[in-house]
């Protein structure tokens, strides 16, 4: 589990809430069939971004930002 590297409960809230809202604004986006990885691509994303965004909403905008320019390999 991507988020499962958080150790700070601080952080792991924030980072929950922000995979909950990005995701919620990409979900429509993304066809069903790749829906399972391209949650989980971003569930990464998140987490790699979960320590240095100042709060949920910088994280959010941070990981839609990196979901949206590279796309998956």
């Amino acid at each position: 589990m991507p988020l499962s590297s958080l150790t700070d409960p601080v952080d792991l809230a924030r980072a929950q809430g922000a995979l909950e809202i990005a995701w919620s604004k990409l979900e429509p986006e993304v066809p069903e069939y790749d829906r399972d990885d391209a949650r989980t691509r971003l569930a990464y994303i998140v987490a790699s971004y979960a320590i240095v965004a100042v709060d949920e909403a910088d994280l959010v905008r941070r990981a839609l930002e990196r979901f949206k320019s590279k796309p998956a390999l």
